[in-house]
C-alpha cells in the first residue's frame, strides 16, 4: 500500500533552495547540508519549529477557554451563597444518570486517541485509521448523549429558566458541548485525511494539537460534572 503525503523535502537542509542549492553552493542528493546535525533529514528549519508553534497557539487558546469556565464557576458558587438575593430560589436538580455513561464514552475516546497517536508515530497507518475513526465515533456519541440528557430533563419539566441550578447546568454543559463540537470537526478532518492516505507533516501537527484539545475537553467535562453534582 502506498501512502501519499504532502511532505516537502529540502535536500540541502536549512537555507536550501528548490533545487537543493543553499548559501554554500550546489549540493547533491547525498551530500550533507551545513545544518544536517540540527534537523532530521529532509526537514527545513520551518518544518522543525512548526509543531512547537502549533502547540503554543493551542495552549493560548485553551487558556482563554479555561478563564471562561473559571469565571462561570465563580458565578455558580456565588449564586448559591445565601443572602445575595431576597429569597432563596436555588433548587438542586437531579442530574440524569445518562451523564455518567457519556462520561465513560468521553474518557474512552481520549484513550483511543492516544492509541491512534502512538500508531501514527510508528507509521502504522492501518491501526491509526481504525483508532482515529473510533475516537471520532465516540466523540459523536458523547454529543448525542448530551442532547438526550437535555431532553430527559425537559421531559421532567426542568428547563433553562426553571431555577438557577438548571440554568447553570444548561449553560455549562452547552458551552462545553459547543467547544467539543469544534474538536469533533477537527477529528473528522483528520479522519478523512487518514482514509485518503494523506497524513504528512502538517496533518501530523493537526493530530497532535487536536489531541491536546480533546484531552483538555475530557478533563474539563469531568470537572464540570463534579461541580454540578457535588456542589449543588
Amino acid at each position: 500500500m502506498t501512502v501519499t503525503t504532502d511532505v516537502r523535502v529540502n535536500r540541502g537542509g536549512i537555507g536550501a533552495g528548490p533545487e537543493g542549492s543553499g548559501s554554500g553552493g550546489p549540493q547533491g542528493p547525498g551530500d550533507p547540508g551545513p545544518n544536517d546535525k540540527d534537523w532530521p533529514p529532509g526537514w527545513s528549519r520551518e518544518d522543525a519549529i512548526q509543531p512547537a508553534k502549533y502547540r503554543i497557539g493551542m495552549w493560548v487558546g485553551l487558556a482563554s477557554i479555561l478563564m471562561l469556565f473559571m469565571a462561570l464557576t465563580s458565578a455558580y458558587i456565588l449564586r448559591q451563597t445565601k443572602g445575595l438575593t431576597e429569597f432563596n430560589d436555588w433548587v438542586a436538580i437531579q442530574l440524569p444518570g445518562l451523564l455518567w455513561v457519556t462520561t465513560v464514552v468521553l474518557v474512552a475516546s481520549s484513550l483511543t486517541f492516544e492509541v491512534a497517536r502512538r500508531a501514527l508515530r510508528r507509521n502504522d497507518y492501518v491501526k491509526f485509521n481504525k483508532w482515529i475513526l473510533l475516537t471520532t465515533v465516540l466523540g459523536a456519541l458523547f454529543l448525542v448523549g448530551q442532547v438526550v440528557a437535555w431532553r430527559q430533563l425537559a421531559a421532567q419539566g426542568i428547563y433553562v429558566n426553571t431555577n438557577p441550578h438548571s440554568s447553570f447546568f444548561y449553560l455549562l454543559t452547552s458551552l462545553h458541548g459547543i467547544h467539543l463540537f469544534g474538536g469533533l470537526v477537527a477529528l473528522a478532518y483528520v479522519t478523512m485525511a487518514a482514509f485518503r492516505l494523506r497524513i504528512g507533516f502538517k496533518r501530523r501537527n493537526a493530530v497532535e494539537v487536536t489531541a491536546i484539545y480533546w484531552h483538555f475537553m475530557d478533563v474539563l467535562w469531568i470537572y464540570l460534572l463534579a461541580l454540578l453534582y457535588f456542589w449543588s
